[in-house]
């Protein structure tokens, strides 16, 4: 084995000391809501007195109860809706040459570069004059998925790039029609795909208040409460809160993780 010299021995410690910057930059924030959501004094949270005040408080206020449920509802729909919508448009796009395909794809990608707000004001605008929806969770999920569904097609579109679909006219040479076609070769393959559009979906919708708020009407949602109670000031209830998700988050990232290494979940192109 060769030797390492100093300037190489030089550049590892470099990168290894950036590296540890940048997860300090992206986790320091996080651990420490954690960190004040236990204890007593979050102004000034040093020397610590731990309590679990905050999270007992949290756990008998009822709207935030309420509004984790419809904010799941919300996530749930976008999820369901976006993803499958991404997949129709990423499979016709890719199986289906056109010479407008370009035009297409940039407008499947447009909502990516308008702000969440204008999406919203915009989907109240159509939802309440033209479909006749008042503000409600309906209203909300098909606003959110004016957004998502940019999201979803491009997590789906990387996948079906790599995609054989000399695979789909194997099957229809023997026989197979096209509905049974897709559901015992295409999605069995690019079914991880779809799986990640829901999540990036489903998170997105669950975390967002900008078009949320406007699409939603009276109904209480978790952003919309964590904004409304902002305006008063910030309540170490909300720690509590943040700390709970983040704790749901990284308990599923986990167990998916697991699910992984034991071969329960199988991620990534089979191509069989």
């Amino acid at each position: 084995m060769a030797a390492v010299s100093p300037k190489e021995r030089m550049v590892v410690v470099i990168q290894s000391a950036l590296l540890v910057l940048l997860y300090a930059f992206l986790y320091f924030p996080i651990f420490f809501i954690i960190y004040v959501s236990f204890v007593d004094n979050t102004v000034w949270p040093f020397p610590p007195e731990f309590t679990w005040q905050w999270y007992q408080r949290l756990w008998i206020m009822s709207d935030f109860h309420l509004g984790f449920f419809n904010s799941l509802l919300i996530g749930i729909g976008t999820g369901a809706l976006a993803s499958i919508f991404a997949a129709s448009a990423a499979i016709g796009l890719l199986k289906y040459r056109s010479p407008l395909r370009g035009v297409f794809a940039v407008l499947y990608l447009s909502p990516l570069f308008v702000a969440g707000i204008l999406i919203g004001i915009s989907s109240m605008m159509f939802h309440r004059n033209i479909l006749g929806l008042a503000g409600n969770l309906h209203s909300a999920v098909l606003s959110n998925t004016t957004q998502a569904l940019s999201f979803a097609f491009l997590v789906i579109l990387a996948q079906l790039t790599r995609y054989d679909w000399r695979m789909d006219e194997a099957a229809m040479v023997f026989g197979a029609r096209p509905a049974r076609c897709f559901w015992e070769v295409t999605l069995p393959t690019i079914w991880p795909s779809v799986l990640g559009a829901f999540l990036v979906s489903f998170i997105l919708a669950f975390n967002n208040l900008e078009i949320t708020f406007y699409a939603v009407g009276a109904i209480p949602t978790l952003p919309t409460i964590a904004w409304g109670t902002l305006r008063h000031g910030i309540e170490p209830e909300l720690y509590a809160l943040t700390a709970i998700i983040n704790g749901l988050v990284f308990l599923v990232l986990i167990t998916l993780f697991f699910l992984i290494r034991l071969g329960f979940v199988r991620l990534g192109y089979r191509g069989q």
